[in-house]
């Protein structure tokens, strides 16, 4: 079946995570000053090489942007069938060239927009095409918490196949996005902005995030507390990383450590010696503290422990962490609605490591863990 696809990349996309920027909307030249690089145009080309491997896929027509936001990545993924309905004027690309080369996909009746960013690229398609044509996106942004992202970038090339045969609905998703200057601030707010089409399959599309205003399972964190504050006990020269996220924040309060809400912090000997360290902070202190373990909790309802939201802890960190040391934790309540523990490193062979051993231990209690399946990339 002939499809014709618009696809665009929002280059910028996700730079801001390892940076510990939370995101890249506002302060790209800061990410730049903190030596941030480009993620989004490898996660395309990953993508891209996929579909470009399946015969089936051979009839897709491309519409897409010159240079960086999608000519560039389609090419070197080997894909000829291309034709460009937008250039950018600006040597860095925005908003505006994301809803203009929407604009023109519009007019070129595309069955589908594939885009690489995260939810402010969504955020920007929906607010021009609306719920006109199915929104389909590669999740490459330190924000996702909409419902059009594939849960992997394999799981992304699965659906365009299945798409391109007609076999896979098209329903509704919803396109949601996190107020960055509040989000930097430990604040999190998470606002619908509408609901676009997309494709649906809940294999393989993540569910929007599940936000929280009060905790109902306070004993069950407690309980976390004292198994964390146990292994601490029994490791005095190990340095521990907290991860983001309400489970871990409470788990670190309870300990009586100050905790950035949604960054990584380290504690060594039950004292906080770093705040919301980025990429190059954790590295450092990784070579002043060879023992490190890593405390992980899946989050919201989509099951990530890497790839979502922590993008500091990149596959050279976790590498040098070791997945061994890695401490998952989770209240009874979130895991019941965690079919599996989700990691998107970004590294095939780090993703490799992680799928091979099919299960991980989540501790949910007091000494009291329970075995959960890993989903990867390569699942």
């Amino acid at each position: 079946m002939k499809r014709t696809i618009g696809f665009i990349v929002n280059p910028i996309a996700g730079m801001g995570g390892r940076v510990g920027l939370k995101g890249t909307d506002g302060v790209l030249k800061e990410a730049k000053a903190r030596k941030a690089k480009p993620v989004a145009p490898q996660k395309a080309r990953e993508t891209l090489k996929e579909v470009a491997l399946q015969k089936k896929n051979k009839d897709i027509h491309w519409i897409t942007c010159a240079g960086t936001m999608g000519e560039k990545e389609l090419k070197r993924a080997g894909i000829k069938n291309i034709n460009i309905a937008y250039a950018s004027k600006n040597k860095e690309t925005s908003s505006i060239d994301t809803k203009d080369a929407c604009k023109q996909f519009l007019v070129k009746n595309v069955d589908l927009i594939l885009f690489c960013g995260g939810d402010g690229t969504a955020r920007d398609i929906f607010g021009i095409v609306q719920n006109k044509i199915p929104i389909l996106g590669i999740p490459s942004g330190v924000k996702m918490h909409s419902g059009v992202f594939g849960v992997t970038i394999h799981a992304t090339a699965k659906m365009i196949e299945d798409f391109v045969q007609g076999s896979i609905p098209v329903g509704d998703c919803e396109v949601m996005d996190l107020d960055e200057d509040l989000y930097r601030k430990g604040i999190w707010k998470v606002q619908l902005y509408g609901v676009a089409k997309g494709i649906i399959e809940p294999t393989y599309v993540q569910v929007g995030k599940t936000s929280f205003e009060s905790v109902s399972d306070n004993d069950s964190k407690s309980d976390l507390s004292d198994h964390i504050l146990e292994e601490m006990q029994r490791n005095p020269t190990t340095l521990f990383f907290f991860g983001s996220g309400g489970t871990i924040d409470a788990i670190a309060k309870n300990i009586g450590l100050a905790h950035t809400l949604l960054g990584i912090d380290a504690v060594y000997q039950k004292k906080v010696i770093g705040s919301d360290l980025n990429e190059e902070q954790i590295l450092k202190l990784l070579k002043q503290y060879p023992q490190a373990k890593l405390i992980l909790s899946p989050i919201g309802a989509q099951g990530f422990i890497l790839g979502r939201g922590n993008l500091q802890l990149s596959p050279v960190v976790v590498k040098k962490i070791g997945i061994d040391n890695i401490i998952v934790v989770a209240t009874t309540s979130k895991l019941t609605g965690t079919p599996f523990l989700r990691v998107d490193t970004g590294d095939t062979t780090l993703d490799s490591s992680f799928a091979k051993r099919e299960f991980l231990m989540v501790v949910i209690g007091y000494r009291f863990s329970r075995v959960v399946k890993i989903q990867t990339n390569n699942f």
